[in-house]
């Protein structure tokens, strides 16, 4: 994976562009501001009909956000050992707008809207073309080995910032 700063992304008033290599495009990419993981509906996705099962978008917005991590150099097992921190869902609301189907192309784009001591709000779609089929607004919180809230070390805060341009708070250092 290569960092590159585009004159598009500066005029634009976004931050770092993500150049993928061939190797790390099954992770997917960066492109405005969002994390964007292309997926196939596979036949363990659906129910009898064909049709998305409800909590295979549990599954799918959960490769998404750890990809996108992933991308920024968040490798989380090392956060663990090194920092004590995992990442739990406290809280995920999903709208369910249109079904997708068996063989469908879809995109899990991800997004962070709010930075917390301890948390991240993120808003997650999956998309077939420019339809939405799922949308969910998710809280993780980063927990320590007993469970309890731990505030988010400044490195992967900068991290985030840095993928996730449109956060307009600057990583708090305390």
């Amino acid at each position: 994976m290569r960092l590159r700063l585009s004159p598009e992304a500066c005029a634009s008033g976004g931050g770092q562009e993500i150049e993928l290599d061939e190797a790390d495009r099954i992770g997917g990419g960066f492109h405005a501001g969002r994390h964007r993981l292309p997926l196939r509906v596979y036949y363990e996705d659906t129910d009898a009909g064909g049709v998305v099962y409800h909590a295979s978008y549990l599954r799918f917005f959960e490769r998404g956000r750890s990809e996108a991590l992933r991308l920024l150099g968040v490798d989380q097992m090392e956060l663990l050992r090194d920092e004590g921190l995992l990442f739990v869902v406290r809280r995920i609301e999903i709208d369910y707008l249109t079904p997708g189907r068996l063989d469908d192309l879809l995109h899990v784009e991800t997004a962070v809207l709010r930075v917390g001591g301890a948390s991240l709000e993120m808003l997650q779609e999956a998309r077939r073309g420019e339809s939405t089929l799922a949308r969910a607004r998710v809280i993780c919180v980063g927990v320590d080995r007993s469970g309890r809230a731990s505030r988010l070390p400044l490195s992967l805060r900068s991290k985030i910032f840095a993928g996730f341009p449109a956060l307009t708070d600057e990583p708090d250092p305390s």
